[in-house]
């Protein structure tokens, strides 16, 4: 397998904010912000649609931990929480992972879509989730 983050957690060379069991945490090359900080799990799953339950939790255990810690250490006045999950959500890396960016009010930075989806789709979409999931037509990851 030829990941990029596999390879960095193998290799041990990134620039570590916490290693952990289940997940770890580095800052990018490239950072959109000072302590700009990825969170991955240290196994290698895809997106979202195949990381157990587990993995998640403690996955997004530490993003919030760092996150706390953006706000104490680097007074940060909130964070952006970012991940993209398969082809066609602009996922760069196959690797699941959580950027989290520290804001301040006067950064200039946005984070945010700045338009609406060009996707049609056909009925209520909101409905037809709340169907699929007390159909239980879309199971529930075991941990």
């Amino acid at each position: 397998m030829d990941c990029v983050f596999c390879h960095l957690i193998r290799e041990g060379t990134a620039r570590w904010v916490a290693r952990e069991a289940a997940s770890c945490a580095f800052t990018p090359l490239d950072p959109l912000a000072p302590g700009h900080t990825l969170v991955v799990p240290t196994r290698h799953y895809t997106s979202l649609f195949d990381t157990p339950s587990n993995v998640l939790n403690a996955s997004m255990a530490l993003v919030q931990r760092v996150a706390a810690a953006m706000r104490t250490t680097l007074d940060a006045s909130g964070v952006n929480i970012l991940s993209a999950s398969g082809p066609g959500s602009e996922q760069s890396v196959p690797h699941l992972h959580f950027h989290v960016i520290p804001r301040w009010a006067d950064d200039g930075i946005s984070t945010w879509p700045t338009g609406q989806s060009g996707h049609h789709h056909v009925g209520d979409p909101g409905a037809q989730l709340a169907d699929a999931l007390n159909q239980n037509q879309i199971p529930r990851q075991r941990s």
